[in-house]
């Protein structure tokens, strides 16, 4: 189902020790794991409070880059990256131009979905049928339901277990202290 550490971009496990061990400093790796493409020539400043924001709701955690980073390496130490990538992957396909729409459907199906799917999300039957059928005439909607369902799950279940991680504690601490 998941491909564990092997499919997280390297920079972004980088990342994610530089965030733990050199808080409140310029990194000098990034990534933009947002669509999975990492770039090391990228400079992002981490603000001393943004661990902080992480706590404020899931949507903060989301939007932002050190912090997405951070939350896609621990649900792939919890083997259950393909959540957020299969969100993270409907992101990318609502910006997708129509005439790229079905082979792009056709590719996250394949990919999260079907019953034979290598990175497949934990989705109830009739979800799949829905999606299965919106796909027939792709519109940039047609993931909704499914990413609902994803961004639900993470949010209720993994979110809480980030929260309470040795990382994330480890930052907010050193946040707090300032």
């Amino acid at each position: 189902m998941c491909r564990g550490l092997d499919s997280l971009p390297i920079t972004c496990l980088e990342r994610a020790k530089e965030l733990k061990a050199l808080f409140g400093s310029f990194l000098q790796k990034s990534d933009h794991c947002v669509t999975g493409q990492c770039k090391k020539t990228d400079k992002v400043r981490l603000n001393l409070d943004e661990p902080l924001k992480w706590k404020e709701s899931f949507d903060k955690l989301l939007s932002s880059q050190n912090g997405l980073c951070l939350y896609r390496a621990f649900l792939v130490s919890e083997f259950s990256e393909e959540n957020i990538a299969f969100y993270l992957a409907c992101e990318d396909y609502k910006n997708s131009k129509p005439s790229k729409m079905s082979a792009k459907s056709k590719k996250i199906y394949d990919e999260f979905i079907g019953s034979d799917a290598p990175r497949e999300v934990n989705l109830d039957h009739t979800t799949k049928a829905l999606t299965r059928a919106n796909m027939e005439n792709p519109t940039a909607s047609c993931f909704d339901l499914a990413q609902a369902k994803i961004y639900t799950l993470m949010d209720k279940d993994c979110y809480p277990r980030f929260l309470k991680s040795s990382t994330y504690l480890d930052l907010s601490r050193k946040a707090k202290r300032g």
